[in-house]
């Protein structure tokens, strides 16, 4: 567990109201903005940029996105912090159009607010569901923020998943790498790497050998963040970008999943089942899905299992199981 307020690293602020007074929260039921700047969640360095920081992006004149309308500009601002209390700072536009007048605002912006070391502009055209596009802009030198957790500094590009609860996260992955020191695997595959979080932490593990490790992630900026970590740290970690879903051949003594809220499903579960690691560590947003998944894997038996708050106060959870071969 961590602190129950005051724990959420990220922002994802939905952007309405009009331009001369935005608001920057969520949207209710009618698509009109509800401010939220003053949320008990966020981290204290987070909560305490923000006045400053909206201030800033409110003075640039961006049209608030209309949903109803689909008119407007600015859709969402996306605020990260890291445990040293940087920023990375993400636009989220409809379109490029008012990309000259953030360039334009940049040098302001980060004189209010020196904590930010990463600017982007991302840009989301269509009108659905999806927070955010596929074309991403860095207007910074750099490009990747800094988040630290115990020994580690992962490399955060804009784009790149990361748990939003540094603390509690910080312990899953302590967790996870006295598990890998115990059952001591030559070779470890982590599927669903990201930018490299339990990968890294394995290769980083005690052992008395030199042990190969591999990531596997489908997107291509979070692979990118989990080699220049690799490389900074001085660990024999490689990461490739695949599909872990769409695997039919796995191989390695110790095999890593940590899949979004469906799981990993029947044709991953037939593959580890074919391969058969000696273990398997599973780390689970959804204890829904990982008790399918268990059902289709038997040919393993819980060792260990620990629960992990990450979201306090809601009924979301993450939980973590090692599975030996029976």
């Amino acid at each position: 567990m961590g602190p129950e307020s005051a724990f959420r690293n990220k922002a994802k602020l939905a952007v309405g109201g009009t331009k001369s007074s935005p608001t920057f929260g969520i949207l209710d039921a009618q698509f009109n903005g509800v401010d939220l700047r003053d949320c008990g969640l966020y981290e204290p360095a987070l909560a305490a940029a923000l006045p400053a920081l909206t201030g800033q992006v409110a003075a640039l004149g961006l049209m608030p996105f209309d949903v109803p309308a689909r008119s407007g500009e600015l859709k969402h601002l996306i605020v990260t912090a890291s445990p040293d209390g940087e920023l990375m700072v993400r636009f989220v536009l409809r379109s490029p159009g008012q990309l000259p007048r953030i360039r334009r605002g940049l040098d302001s912006l980060r004189a209010a607010v020196p904590a930010v070391r990463v600017v982007s502009v991302n840009l989301q055209p269509e009108h659905k569901a999806v927070l955010e596009g596929e074309e991403e802009m860095v207007l910074t030198q750099d490009e990747s923020l800094a988040m630290r957790l115990d020994d580690i500094t992962f490399r955060l590009r804009p784009g790149s998943f990361f748990q939003t609860n540094s603390v509690v996260a910080a312990g899953l992955y302590r967790q996870a790498r006295e598990w890998v020191s115990q059952v001591d695997p030559d070779s470890v595959l982590d599927l669903y790497c990201g930018v490299g979080g339990f990968a890294l932490n394995a290769a980083m593990a005690k052992a008395a050998h030199t042990r190969r490790v591999e990531g596997v992630e489908v997107a291509p900026e979070a692979v990118a963040s989990a080699r220049t970590a690799a490389t900074q740290l001085g660990v024999a970690a490689h990461f490739r970008i695949g599909d872990a879903s769409a695997l039919e051949r796995v191989a390695a003594d110790l095999v890593i999943v940590n899949p979004p809220r469906r799981g990993i499903g029947a044709r991953l579960c037939a593959a580890l089942a074919s391969a058969a690691p000696a273990h398997i560590i599973y780390s689970s947003c959804n204890a829904t899905s990982l008790a399918r998944d268990l059902g289709d894997l038997p040919g393993y038996r819980v060792e260990r299992a620990r629960l992990f708050d990450m979201f306090p106060q809601t009924r979301h959870h993450e939980v973590m199981v090692l599975l030996s071969r029976r």
